[in-house]
């Protein structure tokens, strides 16, 4: 009887639950509709953090609200969003906005913008905020705008540094594809540091994807001139350049071409070398008619080959037998082998990865030596990251998991920087306060990162082992050491060896097939020894070190992954990241095709879901404003420290009124004759030479008055500059504020009152002065504002 009784209090606690639960969820729905109902209202909250209820959806609504409106930017807490208008806003960039930015006492009461993030992170350097060193994290899928937003933010610093004559900047083309963080070192200059050039997308580019820019600005914005000499036909098209009848805003030659030439770049040379790779992309092989013999150049191929080897100045049929023949090593014997049709597309590829590669780091060196001054001159900076965005193709491969591993690192980077401080400060601050749940990536990060066994350490010792590389061996091998962790699983119908991480954006499935060859990165050394050979004194400088680059193939020496070497900088990355104030903003890309001004809320709300903005936005909604503790208390003390300046000076007036009359007359042809005087009728005798008494005796040829004592001076001081203003009514205050004490009043010939800075002999005025150039402040402005 009782066990039924339990039974029967526990289906009715579940009952009250389930009533409970469905109060709520009509309660939230009752709220969502009653502010959703004033949707003219909606494009003018600058802050989700004023949005009531928040969720995805109203969220989602007041973005594309605002985003129909053209207004592209919008704070969530201490993130901004970025939407991407696809179209060039030329009136939102110019310079006349720069400068109302950062002229603005306080920007962050004009609209949101990009331009605030860069003058806060600016005015903390400048302020000495701790900490000094400055971070801009500029995250989002590729296509959401992250590349412009960071020149926006470099072009906001140039010009601020020029106007101020402060540093050094230039502005330079899209680094796409490749992670970048750009050191803006004040006073000095700035460099930039790369971390994993995605050099496949030369060769290969997803569905959706493009090819580098630069590529597409050659086709674009050369002249006839240039096409006839890159060989490049307007009619022609080209296997890398898929979707080329796009015209973004970063196709823009002749910008690219101006950058180069003002850091003494000679364009002519890259170009046409970035020339003959495109028509190496055009290339194709046949299989040869006997077994033994090289593959055969299929079509047009013959003249396309012919175009490459020209432009990049090098022996023609030795850049055919790269491609189509390799060496192999037999003791000191070496022994000539055909490649397979296969074999040659991928050497191919591999030919063109290589030069971008090694011309894209040429690039960033020639960069950093043009604007990066010797780094014993390094003070603070502001870092710019550019880092490329969450990626979940229909292939996906080492190139998308080292990408979405770079991704989870600032994801928790940010979750422990502001989602989990700022909560766990609530709870220390003893704040009533319900923790938000937020997704931890830890488990993901062990699973691609961890040791002793992770999916990188597995792939590294594949690699070491040096033997035949086998998809379905490596994937048997992550199932049997991986299987204990959450964030991994297998597909057991899947004909394709794959597996298939739960990152925190979503579930992304990788190909195992290809993946050890990517990650020993090896370069044919037949390719090195033809560049090698070049004529054009760039191309051959690239790879005057190249025996270096193949030795890993040859197996002379120890294997340097590519997991392991991108790892490593994005730790030191990390490192730096930490040490910095860090400013988050979240570019969202609001259509997959690019268009202008098209929102498709499905592919937002991912996107919003991906980088936790509800979260964040939650969060910030407890405090809406956050500052300096100093900084908060200073208005309300200045304010206090007015209302007793005050005070005083009203019982100096009736001082004045009822007492006063008697001793004036006594002290005037004093101070008329002798340019100081010295008061020996209190108990200590104080001489007189500062102010601010000095502003009753202009008449004097050049008197000065300072006091610094109590009682009876003090208000004999108050009374004289309540007095003097109407006896000499032409005076002209001019100020000069310096970083100590006060204005001060001098006493100047012909009638003119010159203010300096000293301490005010009232007990109560300007204890704490606004540093502003310009303000009278304090018993000054009392005075002035009375007289």
């Amino acid at each position: 009887m009782v066990f039924i009784n339990c039974i029967m209090q526990v289906h009715g606690l579940k009952d009250r639950t389930q009533d409970l639960r469905k109060s709520l969820n009509d309660s939230l729905e009752g709220d969502i509709r009653d502010f959703l109902i004033n949707e003219a209202e909606l494009h003018t909250y600058d802050d989700l953090t004023k949005v009531n209820p928040v969720t995805p959806s109203t969220v989602l609504k007041c973005l594309q609200a605002r985003y129909s409106a053209k207004v592209f930017y919008t704070h969530a807490g201490c993130t901004l969003v970025a939407l991407n208008p696809f179209q060039p806003i030329p009136h939102l960039y110019s310079l006349d906005v720069m400068r109302e930015y950062h002229t603005a006492p306080q920007p962050q009461e004009f609209k949101p913008h990009i331009f605030i993030v860069a003058e806060e992170a600016y005015r903390n350097v400048q302020g000495q905020v701790e900490p000094m060193n400055q971070s801009l994290v500029v995250s989002g899928e590729s296509g959401a705008g992250k590349t412009w937003t960071s020149r926006c933010l470099m072009k906001y610093y140039a010009t601020v540094a020029a106007s101020s004559q402060k540093c050094q900047d230039t502005k330079y083309r899209d680094f796409s594809s490749t992670g970048q963080f750009c050191f803006l070192f004040l006073l000095v200059g700035a460099s930039v540091q790369t971390y994993l050039l995605e050099k496949t997308r030369v060769a290969f580019q997803a569905p959706t994807e493009r090819n580098f820019h630069i590529f597409y600005q050659m086709m674009k914005g050369a002249t006839e001139k240039q096409r006839l000499e890159w060989m490049l036909p307007s009619e022609q098209d080209f296997a890398w350049l898929p979707h080329a009848e796009k015209t973004l805003e970063e196709d823009c030659l002749r910008e690219t071409v101006e950058a180069m030439i003002n850091l003494g770049i000679d364009e002519r040379k890259r170009t046409q070398i970035l020339a003959g790779l495109l028509q190496l992309g055009n290339v194709y092989f046949s299989p040869a008619s006997e077994e033994a013999q090289p593959c055969d150049l299929d079509g047009h191929s013959k003249g396309l080959m012919c175009f490459s080897a020209d432009l990049l100045q090098v022996p023609l049929d030795e850049l055919q037998s790269c491609l189509t023949v390799r060496t192999l090593l037999a003791g000191k014997q070496s022994v000539l082998k055909p490649c397979s049709q296969s074999e040659c597309g991928v050497r191919r590829d591999c030919l063109a990865k290589v030069i971008y590669a090694q011309l894209f780091d040429w690039l960033v060196t020639f960069i950093n030596n043009s604007m990066c001054a010797d780094s014993s001159m390094w003070c603070n900076f502001i870092g710019l990251l550019d880092v490329y965005g969450f990626e979940c193709f229909l292939l996906n491969n080492l190139e998308q998991l080292c990408i979405n591993y770079a991704n989870e690192k600032l994801q928790q980077h940010f979750v422990a920087h502001y989602l989990k401080a700022q909560q766990e400060e609530y709870v220390t601050e003893g704040l009533q306060w319900s923790f938000i749940r937020y997704q931890d990536n830890q488990g993901c990060l062990d699973l691609i990162e961890g040791s002793p066994s992770s999916i990188f350490s597995l792939l590294n010792e594949e690699c070491r082992l040096n033997r035949a590389s086998d998809a379905k061996q490596f994937r048997v091998r992550l199932q049997k050491e991986l299987s204990d962790n959450a964030s991994i699983s297998w597909d057991k119908l899947s004909k394709e060896p794959h597996f298939t991480v739960a990152h925190y954006a979503g579930n992304v499935s990788y190909q195992v097939e290809g993946m050890m060859e990517k990650n020993k990165d090896p370069v044919p050394p037949e390719i090195i020894s033809v560049l090698q050979k070049s004529q054009d004194s760039l191309l051959h400088s690239l790879f005057a070190d190249g025996d270096r680059e193949s030795e890993g193939s040859r197996g002379h020496s120890k294997v340097v992954t590519v997991v392991s070497k991108f790892k490593n900088s994005l730790e030191s990355l990390m490192k730096i990241l930490h040490s910095t104030t860090p400013h988050y903003t979240r570019c969202i890309k609001p259509n997959p095709d690019c268009r202008p001004l098209t929102f498709k809320k499905e592919e937002v709300i991912a996107q919003l879901e991906a980088c936790g903005i509800v979260e964040t936005i939650n969060i910030s909604a407890l405090y809406m404003f956050c500052a300096v503790f100093l900084s908060f208390c200073v208005p309300p003390r200045q304010a206090w420290m007015d209302a007793l300046a005050e005070a005083e000076l009203d019982d100096a007036e009736d001082f004045m009124e009822n007492e006063a009359s008697s001793v004036l007359p006594k002290l005037d042809p004093l101070l008329k004759e002798r340019g100081s005087v010295q008061l020996s009728s209190i108990q200590e005798p104080v001489l007189v030479r500062g102010w601010p008494i000095g502003l009753a005796m202009a008449s004097a040829p050049s008197v000065t008055v300072s006091l610094t004592a109590t009682g009876f001076q003090r208000i004999m001081s108050m009374m004289a500059c309540l007095k003097s203003p109407f006896r000499h009514g032409g005076y002209k205050v001019k100020t000069n504020q310096f970083d100590q004490g006060v204005a001060s009043i001098r006493a100047q010939p012909r009638g003119s009152i010159k203010m300096h800075l000293q301490r005010s002999p009232l007990l109560y005025a300007d204890m704490h002065p606004v540093h502003k150039t310009d303000v009278v402040t304090g018993f000054n402005q009392i005075l002035l504002e009375r007289t």
